[in-house]
């Protein structure tokens, strides 16, 4: 049966995968969130014994209803070949209580890695199957991860060009300079004068305002996204839930059918999103552990109900979770209000408007599968150290906040589910503040030293796309206001 997509704000109208993978944000504002989704076909046993890449197409066939299989086998192989430094792709390891199923082993080494890998190839063959003459414009808001994963996947694609907005000052230096070191004829990177959510709203500014995607299509451009509002970015997502089951069966560490936790650092809500989606496709998960920082939006919610976006925003050691609007929590939301298209746009209005909204009771026990936590700066630095003391397992800032959420989890339920943490970068993306939390006192401050003090300390080699940016030439220096993001989209296109 084949799964269509349609918008969380519109009149039910279905439209195929490789539309909506096209299209990126619905043209009412809305996201795209499939019909139904299937259950699995094939059982865990069977998943025990696969590939990655098997996995990944047991998973998206199911989705990507109107794709060939041998167009999505193209895709998968073409994005996780040797561009991963680790056969497996994402190994899951056991530390302490806990397994880590490291997501960090592609080009740019963030779990982005994993949908941004294949998005370009889902896109170009969705752009063939809808016979589009336009170049693609891909434009995209980042907190840290997203820009130089989507930046370094769609680098020279043919018919494709890559803007990528960030906020200035509020990423680290290493995911600054994986940005602006970027080659590719296509790409083009711009720093802000806001945090995240500035660039995220300005850029779904650009994507609603119907006569900026007129003057694009009558110079031959057309608008998509590659942040996680892209369906195309959210269904690779779920493959890794599937994976980290199957593994675990595996190793036996689970007999098949038997509950997990999954335990994810959240900032955009996509990453976890996924995790919710693998459940209603018959992975037997018993909780979603929702971790965030200080920027605690979203515990808030799980806590009361109630998304209040009126609040300090934050910045911290895990910057990628320095988000206030969770933009992929509408797809949740639609669901949970009983797909009903009026009422979710009625909450993302008053989001908007007012900066909040409330759901019913009877909406919040539709939840009951998530558990929110969340760490403080303090308490992140303690807990990395602590797990480097113990295990001599070096976590980065975000998988330190989940590990710290988990630990605090266990000791308040005693719930001793296997439980598999979500880590989503590197170490070496965030080496300062992961030594600073090591050693208790502030490094060096040459970045560069940082590094080869931390392999020295961890015994695992600098990965190739720090070694890269160390002498790379700066190739985007541009920096605007909220207010001048179109301007500065246009002057790029040379419109």
């Amino acid at each position: 049966m084949e799964v269509f997509y349609k918008s969380t704000r519109g009149d039910g109208t279905l439209i195929t995968s490789s539309q909506a993978i096209l299209k990126g944000l619905a043209d009412d504002g809305g996201l795209f969130v499939p019909n139904y989704i299937p259950k699995l076909e094939i059982s865990f046993e069977k998943l025990s014994l696969m590939s990655y890449q098997e996995v990944a197409f047991e998973v998206l066939h199911m989705m990507l209803t109107d794709f060939t299989d041998q167009e999505l086998k193209q895709c998968i192989d073409s994005a996780y070949d040797s561009k991963f430094d680790c056969p497996e792709i994402a190994p899951v390891r056991k530390v302490g209580n806990a397994y880590m199923m490291e997501l960090f082993h592609g080009a740019t080494i963030a779990f982005k890695d994993m949908a941004l890998s294949i998005l370009p190839h889902l896109l170009t063959t969705a752009a063939k199957k809808n016979q589009i003459t336009e170049d693609i414009v891909i434009l995209t808001a980042t907190s840290g991860d997203t820009g130089k994963a989507a930046l370094a996947g769609f680098a020279d694609v043919p018919h494709t060009r890559i803007i990528v907005f960030y906020p200035k000052g509020g990423v680290s230096h290493i995911q600054e300079l994986q940005m602006i070191t970027q080659k590719g004829s296509n790409t083009f990177v711009a720093g802000v004068h806001g945090n995240f959510d500035d660039a995220q709203t300005g850029v779904k500014k650009m994507f609603n305002d119907e006569a900026l995607k007129k003057e694009l299509k009558e110079n031959g451009f057309l608008f998509s996204s590659a942040n996680s509002i892209n369906i195309g970015r959210l269904v690779p997502q779920i493959a890794y839930y599937v994976w980290a089951y199957s593994r675990l069966v595996k190793e036996q560490a689970i007999n098949a059918g038997e509950e997990i936790n999954f335990v994810v650092p959240t900032g955009n809500f996509g990453n976890i999103l996924a995790g919710y989606y693998a459940k209603q496709m018959g992975l037997p998960v018993r909780k979603l552990i929702c971790a965030s920082n200080d920027n605690k939006v979203l515990f808030d919610f799980f806590q009361n109900g109630k998304y209040d976006r009126k609040r300090d925003f934050i910045l911290t050691s895990s910057p990628s979770m320095d988000i206030l609007i969770s933009s992929n929590l509408e797809r949740l939301i639609y669901q949970i209000t009983g797909e009903k298209e009026d009422e979710c746009r009625k909450l993302m209005s008053e989001l908007s408007e007012k900066g909040e909204y409330t759901i019913t009771e009877e909406e919040q026990k539709q939840l009951s599968i998530f558990e929110g936590g969340f760490a403080t700066e303090a308490e992140n630095a303690a807990c990395i150290r602590d797990t480097f003391d113990k295990t001599g397992y070096v976590t980065d800032t975000h998988t330190g906040v989940a590990n710290c959420v988990y630990q605090k989890y266990v000791a308040e339920t005693n719930d001793q589910t296997p439980t598999v943490i979500v880590s989503t970068a590197s170490p070496y993306k965030f080496s300062r503040s992961v030594m600073n939390a090591i050693r208790g006192t502030e490094s060096d401050p040459d970045d560069f030293v940082v590094i080869k003090e931390l392999e020295d300390l961890s015994g695992v080699a600098i990965p190739s796309a720090v070694k890269e940016i160390m002498d790379a030439q700066i190739m985007h220096d541009h920096v605007c206001e909220i207010d001048q993001m179109e301007h500065t989209v246009k002057q790029y296109l040379g419109l």
